[in-house]
């Protein structure tokens, strides 16, 4: 039994090791930092300045912003991406003879990286939409890059093209597990489609719900790339999101401290936030 231990903590330890060197010990810095007057520069020692730099985020017009906007994006893409989501697998575990090359076209826009896939989608709003709008005449789809709700809805776009057929595999997995003779029996019973949907396949891949948000929305919020990529922030940074302010703070104005505090707020609300929404999901488990 003392050799089986051994063995476990031995092939564990590479982990435990990156864990804390890689996570565990930077992020204590971090915190530690954000209690400073830090600008980056490694042979100064820092000034301790207590709980300034989170006073000054309340008087940060761009944190703010920043926040506000990152919290609407994260409740659009996370609807719209489990919508189309299930939708793609409601579609793919029916019974069309193309399903499993579907299953695989969905899927590949989750294999091409975020900042790839955000000039690919610039090029297609600036470019391709623009020639579209001024041929047909429609004034909406002209500069959709530089106007505020139409490159928030940009962004959605981008993510939902992303991200769907990653959860749409989630939902997959969970609708193959629904028993058939479930299906039969309200067949039987006379259930249209809507009803077996609402009273059977529903109740049995909530489970899936939760799984799905937490990835979704969690993700929403520490998007990047594709904010960079895609918009860089613009119009007047009317479209960055709070991972681009951090990191603008940071390596922009070097403020580093200021940075680490916006970074640990942005910790314990991405935390509360799901948290808060697994609890509330995995209790509607239980009620169904």
């Amino acid at each position: 039994m003392k050799n089986k231990s051994l063995a476990f903590w031995l092939f564990l330890l590479p982990v435990l090791v990156a864990l804390f060197m890689v996570i565990i010990i930077p992020f204590i810095y971090g915190i530690y930092y954000s209690f400073t007057n830090w600008n980056g520069d490694v042979t100064v020692n820092p000034k301790y300045v207590g709980f300034q730099n989170y006073a000054n985020l309340i008087h940060d017009d761009a944190f703010i912003h920043a926040l506000w906007f990152t919290f609407k994006y994260a409740i659009a893409s996370v609807i719209v991406v489990n919508i189309i989501g299930l939708s793609l697998a409601l579609l793919v575990t029916s019974n069309i003879k193309s399903k499993n090359f579907l299953r695989t076209i969905f899927f590949m826009p989750n294999l091409i990286g975020g900042l790839i896939l955000g000039f690919i989608w610039q090029f297609i709003f600036t470019k391709v939409f623009q020639m579209i709008g001024e041929t047909l005449h429609i004034s909406w789809m002209q500069g959709w890059l530089s106007n505020t709700s139409t490159g928030f809805w940009g962004m959605v776009i981008l993510s939902t093209w992303q991200m769907a057929g990653y959860i749409m595999i989630i939902y997959i997995a969970y609708l193959e597990n629904v028993p058939e003779d479930l299906i039969e029996a309200a067949e039987i019973d006379g259930a249209n489609s809507w009803q077996k949907f609402k009273n059977i396949t529903f109740p049995l891949v909530a489970p899936a719900f939760t799984v799905s948000m937490f990835l979704t929305l969690s993700g929403a919020f520490k998007i990047y790339d594709q904010n960079l990529s895609l918009t860089n922030g613009g119009p007047g940074n009317s479209t960055k999101m709070l991972a681009m302010d951090i990191v603008d703070s940071a390596f922009k104005m070097n403020l580093m401290g200021q940075a680490q505090a916006k970074a640990v707020v942005f910790f314990l609300i991405v935390t509360a936030i799901s948290l808060i929404q697994v609890y509330y999901n995995k209790k509607r488990e239980v009620e169904m």
